[in-house]
């Protein structure tokens, strides 16, 4: 029997999980880089986990208090096992208090080869890399040569199929012509740097956007970046300024389409919903949030089919290399890398 490995985010499941969240997240060096040492890296953004919370929790407030997304993945997990007849082990990333349950329940099976699938449909090592940093930092030694993983399938046929599938049945069951509507594809944002230093996530987000594009060639499409966090310069074009900016290029329908995601969470059911529909609104046009993939039966049967490819990476190839111990003699300055 094959045994897999569901890799989600994670998020707060309640209120008082928030600064929990918030700090193993944010000190997480593969999400946020700094030139600190990690002492006091971890120490600085504690303290900002500390400060956000409250202001966040207001957020989580307005979508019932907590985050879907773990209920989401247990659930996924618990249907991908009886449709695979296989065992299938959920992993919540920023979620500190499910992990010793996760790394005893793997730990369990012995000496076994396990498969990774990452609810993360483009690699960055922001997401998959973290996760697999994560395995082979808490893992016994030998076990992390034990997992295989899916990188990432942004431009698989079955995935885009059914995001086709999916805005195709929305722009139909509400009578929305598509020579009258545009598609925005919302994808997490990531400092523009980590793309400098080699991170493929931007060109996967392009790939999984040209690609659904084709089959709606009398739409209009963007794609942008949202979730913007701290001073450096991410991503372009953000999302809430393209949605400021919607008369330059949009038609009366607008549907935002959470391309990165594949579970609503704060990004999705706040952000989309309460800062960039409004803004799209409020210039005189129409505008929807596309719910993620979830649990839908099709996504299940597109992991299974993802899966069934079996063109596999190590869990070492997908943790981005250290990053220099001194001063770069090229640019005079601790590099990110």
């Amino acid at each position: 029997m094959e045994q897999y490995i569901l890799a989600n985010f994670g998020g707060p499941r309640n209120l008082d999980e928030i600064e929990e969240f918030l700090c193993e997240l944010l000190t997480d060096q593969d999400v946020v880089r700094s030139d600190l040492h990690p002492f006091f890296h971890r120490l600085l953004f504690r303290k900002i986990a500390k400060k956000r919370a409250p202001k966040v929790a207001k957020d989580y407030q307005k979508i019932g208090g907590r985050s879907p997304i773990f209920e989401d993945t247990e659930a996924l997990a618990k249907a991908l096992e009886e449709k695979l007849g296989s065992v299938v082990v959920p992993f919540h990333r920023y979620l500190p208090k499910t992990h010793p349950k996760f790394l005893a329940k793997v730990q369990s099976y012995g000496d076994v080869n396990w498969t990774v699938f990452p609810l993360f449909p483009q690699f960055s090592y922001a997401t998959s890399g973290s996760c697999a940093r994560f395995f082979a930092d808490n893992l016994p030694k030998e076990l992390p040569k034990k997992l295989r993983w899916i990188r990432s399938y942004a431009s698989h046929p079955d995935f885009i199929r059914l995001h086709v599938n999916k805005i195709a049945r929305f722009l139909e069951e509400r009578e929305i012509p598509h020579q009258d509507c545009s598609l925005l594809f919302s994808a997490h944002g990531v400092p523009q740097k980590f793309i400098e230093s080699g991170d493929l996530y931007a060109h996967e987000c392009q790939r999984s956007f040209e690609e659904i594009m084709k089959q709606f060639p009398n739409c209009e499409g963007r794609l942008s970046y949202q979730s913007i966090f701290g001073k450096e310069v991410w991503l372009k074009p953000y999302t809430e300024e393209v949605c400021k900016d919607v008369k330059a290029w949009a038609k009366k329908h607008v549907v935002v389409i959470p391309i990165s995601f594949t579970s609503d969470h704060i990004e999705t059911l706040f952000e989309i919903e309460y800062l960039y529909l409004p803004l799209i609104r409020d210039q005189g046009f129409e505008a929807y949030r596309l719910d993620s993939l979830t649990i839908d039966q099709p996504w299940l049967e597109t992991i299974e089919a993802i899966l069934g490819r079996r063109d596999y990476v190590a869990n070492q190839m997908l943790i981005r290399p250290p990053g220099c111990k001194t001063r770069c003699p090229a640019c005079k300055k601790r590099c990110s890398r």
